[in-house]
């Protein structure tokens, strides 16, 4: 992995964890792994801070001992102390430590008494009967262990957001069928609408706990019940999905919906506030340091006001300057879906989608579209067999045809084109010219060194036909890494040139990511939201790019595709 600022994460991050299994002290844990969260929210690149001797204790989270670990990652891809206590213990017992039920002490155990270094090693030990005889264990825990394991395999890495929401809605709209639930809401990350979603956290008022959680735990979907109590149950789904409920109570529900929705990086920042003016914050309420009075907390408006700030929506609480924002009223005004007018990249039968140009015209008109961009691929991408310039030229000549049954309505004649390793496009200038708009994308030799890839990048943006830098970074989710290259860079350039970035809306890429997306903002490089649709149910997967955009602070300033056709068409040409 290059040295980014996620790789320094990661490394930092590992070191917190090593320390955890050390028995190292606890505040001395935290911040290792605070400092982690805190450099994947930064937006400059610190190993080029590190080469231009900036001082990297100007973000805060990083103090002193952290910053020169900082300056040894990025001069030596590593440092000193990791290597030294990775000496002391297997790495492979941080993944064991993931399993649920396994903190620091009992892995430390396994190490110690039975030499598990890694979960093949904690999975022969119980298929031996070895768990059950260690003190502290028992017949339950391994039993337990066994199945946490089963769960991991089967749920992989962390859900993807929209998935995540096709196990939430359902149940959510079963537990509002109850009589006794009141208020129902997601909290987490799933609230926060990040890319994936590791587990789901609700919150629920109402009359009798006892009745809410019964209906809760019978949910048909409920593989098994990990813990119920009169305020609090846990679960597992069909899949291995964890969902905790917790019932608070009306007066408070405000204050356990922000606590429990956080990210914890934004929840020090509004207990450092509420210490400030005197006052203690927590899950239960807003309270009066001096007499322990109840101020605030039924809703989360009330809690925010107590803190003297407005209302801070839940895409932006991830201490990236929204409390500043807020402080000096100047939160942003962020995109909503009703905003987009159009979608600019999706697929056709003629290469690899499921329909042909007129449904996807007439479902894009059904969701309230005035435009859409038909971008089959190009002729390199055989196995989504790619369209060659007369096969194109016959698909210029039928949207022009279908075109003219439209008043209000308009399908943009357009392509996504492979940009090639040389920097070339996959299609000559003389077809590309024919068309209305332009997506440029990279589908092959993702592991190019950054100087290639960025010569690559950087020569196809100068052909004039170049308009939009599709899926930019060509990560897949949990699957494929992104390139390695400066993202900086390519704004820089794409702003000089007269490109646009696309924010990709399929759940799997989401690329631009939510920093990309702040990043393009600061520097005023407007951004397109398109779905990368290959068939009309995929349409709406706009809705996770808006996401997305909320979560890079994106207002419909911000966004080309808020425009009009002939504004979009005026802005768009180089």
């Amino acid at each position: 992995m290059p040295i980014n600022n996620n790789y320094i994460a990661d490394v930092i991050q590992e070191y917190g964890d090593m320390l955890d299994l050390d028995g190292a002290n606890p505040f001395k844990i935290r911040a290792y792994r605070q400092a982690a969260r805190r450099i994947r929210s930064i937006t400059r690149e610190l190993a080029e801070m590190v080469e231009e001797g900036e001082n990297l204790q100007q973000f805060s989270g990083i103090g002193e001992g952290i910053a020169e670990k900082i300056v040894e990652i990025v001069q030596k891809g590593k440092f000193h102390q990791l290597e030294e206590i990775k000496n002391k213990i297997p790495s492979g017992l941080l993944e064991v430590m993931s399993l649920e039920g396994l903190g620091p002490e009992r892995v430390k155990k396994l190490y110690k008494e039975l030499d598990i270094e890694n979960i093949d090693d904690l999975e022969r030990a119980i298929n031996k009967g070895k768990i059950r005889e260690l003190e502290g264990f028992g017949k339950k825990t391994e039993e337990n262990i066994k199945k946490s394991i089963k769960q991991k395999e089967q749920q992989g890495n962390r859900l993807f957001y929209n998935r995540a929401e096709e196990y939430t809605q359902p149940l959510l709209e079963y537990m509002r069928k109850l009589e006794s639930t009141n208020r129902l809401a997601v909290a987490g990350s799933y609230r926060r609408k990040k890319e994936t979603v590791g587990d789901i956290d609700i919150l629920a008022t109402g009359k009798d706990s006892e009745v809410i959680m019964d209906h809760f735990v019978a949910y048909e979907d409920v593989e098994d019940i990990i813990s119920k109590g009169d305020t609090k149950s846990s679960v597992h789904l069909r899949g291995g999905l964890q969902v905790d409920l917790r019932v608070v109570a009306e007066e408070s529900y405000g204050a356990a919906l922000n606590y429990f929705t956080g990210s914890q990086d934004h929840n020090i920042q509004t207990r450092h506030i509420a210490r400030e003016k005197g006052l203690k914050l927590n899950e239960y309420g807003v309270f009066r340091e001096s007499n322990q009075k109840s101020i605030a907390g039924e809703t989360e408006d009330e809690v925010y006001q107590a803190l003297g700030l407005p209302y801070i929506v839940p895409e932006l609480r991830e201490n990236r300057g929204e409390i500043e924002a807020a402080r000096n009223n100047n939160l942003p005004q962020l995109i909503e879906r009703k905003d987009l007018k159009g979608d600019l990249q999706m697929h056709s039968q003629y290469s690899d989608g499921g329909a042909t140009i007129e449904e996807m015209a007439q479902a894009a008109q059904e969701l309230g579209h005035e435009y859409i961009g038909i971008t089959d691929h190009s002729q390199r991408v055989t196995i989504a067999n790619g369209l060659d310039a007369d096969e194109l030229a016959k698909e210029i000549d039928e949207i022009d045809r279908i075109n003219e049954k439209f008043d209000d309505f308009r399908i943009f004649k357009s392509v996504e084109v492979d940009i090639l390793e040389d920097g070339s496009l996959d299609l000559p200038n003389s077809i590309l010219k024919r068309l209305d708009l332009r997506v440029c994308c990279i589908h092959y030799k993702f592991n190019l060194p950054r100087e290639k890839q960025m010569l690559r990048i950087l020569r196809a943006m100068d052909n004039p036909y170049f308009n939009i830098f599709g899926h930019p970074t060509a990560r897949e989710i949990n699957k494929r890494p992104p390139i390695d290259v400066d993202m900086g860079k390519i704004m820089d350039a794409a702003l000089d040139k007269g490109v646009y970035l696309e924010l990709n809306s399929s759940p799997k890429r989401l690329d631009l990511n939510d920093i990309h997306c702040k990043m393009a903002k600061e520097r005023g490089l407007k951004i397109v939201i398109s779905t990368d649709a290959h068939n009309p149910s995929q349409l709406p997967n706009l809705r996770y790019g808006i996401n997305q955009a909320r979560r890079g602070w994106l207002e419909s300033e911000d966004v080309l595709n808020t425009r009009s056709a002939d504004k979009l068409l005026e802005m768009i040409k180089r």
